[in-house]
């Protein structure tokens, strides 16, 4: 995820500058609030679990440079406890009958299909203000965010709330943005993000002998698969729907009809090929329309292609990096295209 601010770009674009405030104020007060990583390791009053954490990203940042070839700069090597659940929250609008996001521009970043607020009441309000104008809207916790280099990104105390596997593939994936970055291609950048996030994680895993730990990693990765699969093939359901001369009336309950048989095949995935496992329950009993469908594509669609790429170089990170520079210096749509039909790593 990119981060909700432009501080170095001044106020201009086209949102306002009441937007922007919040953004500055917010990311301005997480850069003040960094401290050193290694001087919190080694301080004796730091708790314990947080300094195990902290060595164990530390490690991994050196990790992400040494082997992976992601950037060796400042970004992860310092720390800020934001006492929240969320760094920022995402807010997502579709039209009520298109799977297509709506966008916002902002100056260096270019356009996204988001907008990031560091405050939940404003968030909310803009969620209020976008179903107001008959939007779709779908409004999701974030983690950690990429500045692309433009300041020295900390680690957060969100991105330590769960193991070092989950530590590993925020810092591959947010260092990954900052490696390469296509301006107003969301779905190129996150895809090629998730796969350098997914290959990262699988080695360093290897290189630290833990095998239950890939074995784990492994079965929420096809876990993950067979949940995109699902959502794409809704998608599918969704834009013949929105594709046909139905009156809007009717256009609403065939959707509703989709959603309906979307949960419906989940519970039979969960209860059969998942052995029960609940992991994806939340998801799916919070409401369901073309904004979550439409943000959980951005993420997924694209990523095959991209871990196919790299293993054409034969899992050497330069030579990705480099394949992929070329096909992101192509215009839309042959950019996907190359993408997909990519058969030599050259």
């Amino acid at each position: 995820m990119l981060a909700a601010v432009i501080v170095a770009s001044g106020l201009a674009g086209c949102t306002s500058i009441s937007y922007y405030a919040q953004s500055v104020e917010g990311h301005v007060q997480i850069m003040a609030a960094r401290k050193n990583v290694g001087r919190l390791i080694r301080d004796p009053s730091t708790p314990e679990a947080l300094r195990a954490k902290l060595t164990s990203a530390s490690a991994i940042r050196r990790f992400a440079t040494e082997e992976l070839a992601l950037p060796d700069n400042s970004s992860y090597r310092t720390y800020v406890d934001i006492g929240r659940a969320d760094v920022t929250l995402a807010v997502f609008a579709a039209p009520r009958f298109s799977l297509t996001p709506i966008t916002w521009c902002f100056p260096v970043f270019g356009c996204v299909p988001y907008r990031g607020y560091f405050s939940r009441k404003s968030a909310a309000e803009s969620a209020a203000e976008l179903q107001r104008q008959g939007l779709d809207v779908y409004v999701s916790g974030v983690t950690a965010y990429s500045t692309l280099g433009w300041f020295s990104d900390p680690l957060l105390s969100t991105m330590l709330r769960q193991d070092d596997t989950y530590i590993a593939s925020l810092i591959f994936h947010e260092l990954a943005h900052q490696k390469i970055y296509v301006n107003n291609d969301s779905a190129f950048n996150e895809a090629f993000a998730v796969a350098v996030e997914t290959s990262g994680v699988r080695k360093w895993l290897r290189a630290t002998g833990d095998r239950a730990g890939l074995r784990r990693y492994e079965t929420k990765r096809k876990r993950q698969a067979d949940f995109l699969g699902l959502i794409a093939e809704t998608r599918d359901e969704l834009r013949q729907v929105y594709g046909s001369p139905r009156a809007p009336e009717q256009m609403a309950a065939a959707k509703a009809a989709t959603i309906d048989r979307l949960r419906m095949r989940y519970r039979q995935m969960r209860d059969r090929r998942w052995a029960g496992y609940r992991g994806y329950d939340a998801w799916f009993d919070a409401p369901i329309n073309n904004a979550k469908l439409a943000a959980t594509a951005v993420y997924g669609e694209q990523v095959p292609a991209f871990l196919h790429l790299f293993n054409l170089c034969s899992g050497d990170y330069p030579r990705f990096y480099a394949s992929v520079r070329r096909i992101a210096d192509l215009h839309e749509p042959s950019r996907a295209e190359a993408l997909k039909a990519a058969d030599t790593c050259g």
